[in-house]
C-alpha cells in the first residue's frame, strides 16, 4: 500500500497523449500503435467493440502509459497494469475497462513506476479482475521502454 500511496500523491509527471498521430498505423517493426481513444472502442458493458478494435485483437501492437503495480511492495514483477495517466489507483476511482491493460511479462522486470512508458506485445480484448480494477484488455508484453512523445 506504501507504493501505492506514494505513487499517488506528490507531482504528476506530464501525461501522455489521449490521442496520438498515427495511431493505427503499422511502424517498420511490424508494431502497430495504438492509443486511448482507440481503446475507448470498447462497450464494455455490451461487449461490443469498433470494427478497428476487433482487427487489433490479436496483433502486436505498443500502448503507451503508466504501469500500476499489482503487487504494492515490489518494484519487480511479472505483471501490472497499464493506464493512460499517472496515479490511477485505490483511493481514486479506477478508470473504466476499456482503459485498463493487464500485461504480463515473460520474465521479471525492473518496473517504471513513475516514468510513461511504451508497452509492446500482443493486445487481447478480455476481461480481468484485478484489486485496482477490471482490465478490458490484456497484453503479453514483450518489452517497455521509455515514452518518448512521436510528435517531438
Amino acid at each position: 500500500m506504501l507504493l501505492v500511496a506514494a505513487m499517488c500523491g506528490g507531482v504528476r509527471p506530464r501525461p501522455v497523449p489521449d490521442v496520438l498521430p498515427g495511431a493505427g498505423t503499422i511502424s517498420e517493426q511490424g508494431v502497430i500503435t495504438v492509443d486511448w481513444k482507440l481503446l475507448r472502442g470498447l462497450d464494455y458493458r455490451s461487449g461490443k467493440m469498433s470494427d478497428t478494435l476487433k482487427a487489433l485483437d490479436g496483433k502486436r501492437v505498443r500502448v503507451p502509459g503508466f504501469i500500476v503495480p499489482l503487487d504494492d511492495l515490489q518494484d519487480r514483477a511479472k505483471e501490472f497494469l497499464l493506464v493512460p495517466y499517472f496515479g490511477a489507483c485505490v483511493h481514486l476511482p479506477p478508470p473504466p475497462p476499456n482503459q485498463i491493460v493487464y500485461a504480463t511479462l515473460r520474465s521479471m522486470a525492473t518496473l517504471a513506476l513513475f516514468d510513461p512508458v511504451w508497452v509492446i506485445g500482443t493486445l487481447r480484448v478480455e476481461n480481468y479482475k484485478s484489486p485496482y480494477g477490471v482490465a478490458g484488455y490484456r497484453i503479453e508484453a514483450e518489452k517497455f521502454s521509455k515514452y518518448e512523445d512521436m510528435t517531438r
